[in-house]
């Protein structure tokens, strides 16, 4: 079998040399040609390439949620075809890596690595659904362009969150946790709207929600993690379902103070509940328009802002080495 190893030389998690004991263990059971990124956009050309070729058989992505994005949207360029399509494995080399520790991987990138090999002895992979999203048809968004996402997505309050942090790493400050609290909280004082949501929730047959601060759009759970500690929004939220979201209404300081709590408490069976929040479960298609354009963030990645999005959950959309 002929496989890629994209590698993201930035990944935060992973040393030079590290990076080339991986690249060694991987080339040892395989046939691997390894690439290393070179500018924002070139993993999802190498996915493209890999799905267009007719002996790449495993596309294997080394570094954070963000490189595995682009994979995946490269892989999928031309539609989901899992029988076709090179299988993706992921080694996490990120700070969060919500993708790989979803799909049961070690967070440490020479533990994954070895579980990778050992599925890939055995045969072991599972077929994932995935999320699409692109502007809505007929809306001052309609021209942008479909996008693939793996775990989450968000309009509102969390993609601004999602920036801020951008801003930050692009200024030189490194990705932590605690930069990640001291965003959300310069955030929530920045917030203009967080009494009286602009965002409406509209799907095919149901009445809409409307007045939404925020809506994270879940397409496994947890939704990311605090460190070691796994948050869930939407607990049900899974790869063999469609897409589930959470909606709040209201970001007051008692609101924030009590999803705040619940987040940081939050389990397998039990995520944020109360008179300000929605959920709704396995959806397999809707849509979030805002009076206002509002930013946007999948999988960790900020993409500007926009006022309205059509999401789809679409299951069995690639085949995981897990």
């Amino acid at each position: 079998m002929r496989a890629l190893l994209v590698v993201n030389p930035a990944a935060t998690t992973t040393s030079a040399r590290t990076r080339d004991v991986l690249i060694h263990a991987l080339a040892s059971e395989m046939k691997l040609e390894a690439i290393t990124t070179e500018y924002r956009g070139h993993a999802r050309d190498l996915g493209r390439q890999a799905a267009d070729s007719d002996d790449v058989g495993l596309v294997v992505a080394l570094g954070g949620d963000g490189t595995v994005n682009e994979v995946v949207n490269g892989l999928l360029h031309r539609g989901p075809d899992p029988e076709r399509l090179p299988r993706l494995a992921v080694v996490p080399g990120g700070s969060t890596n919500v993708f790989a520790r979803a799909l049961g991987l070690p967070n440490d990138a020479v533990e994954a690595t070895g579980a990778i090999l050992d599925a890939l002895r055995d045969g072991s992979e599972r077929t994932v659904g995935l999320g699409l999203a692109c502007g809505t048809p007929g809306s001052e968004d309609a021209a942008v362009p479909e996008r693939w996402f793996t775990f989450n997505a968000g309009l509102g309050f969390d993609a601004g969150v999602v920036g801020r942090v951008e801003q930050q790493r692009e200024r030189g400050k490194k990705s932590t946790h605690a930069l990640y609290v001291r965003q959300v909280i310069r955030q929530f004082l920045g917030e203009p709207s967080r009494r009286h949501g602009a965002i409406t929730l509209e799907r095919p047959g149901e009445d809409p929600v409307a007045d939404l601060v925020v809506a994270i759009v879940s397409n496994t759970s947890p939704w990311t993690y605090l460190g070691n500690r796994p948050m869930y929004t939407s607990p049900k939220a899974s790869f063999d379902t469609g897409l589930d979201v959470l909606g709040l209404s209201r970001l007051s300081t008692a609101a924030v103070a009590r999803y705040g709590t619940q987040l940081l408490t939050s389990s397998p069976e039990r995520g944020p509940q109360g008179r300000h929040a929605v959920s709704l479960h396995d959806l397999s298609g809707f849509t979030l328009h805002s009076k206002v354009p509002l930013p946007l963030q999948m999988d960790g990645d900020h993409l500007g802002l926009r006022t309205s999005v059509t999401f789809t959950g679409v299951r069995r959309a690639l085949r995981v080495i897990v």
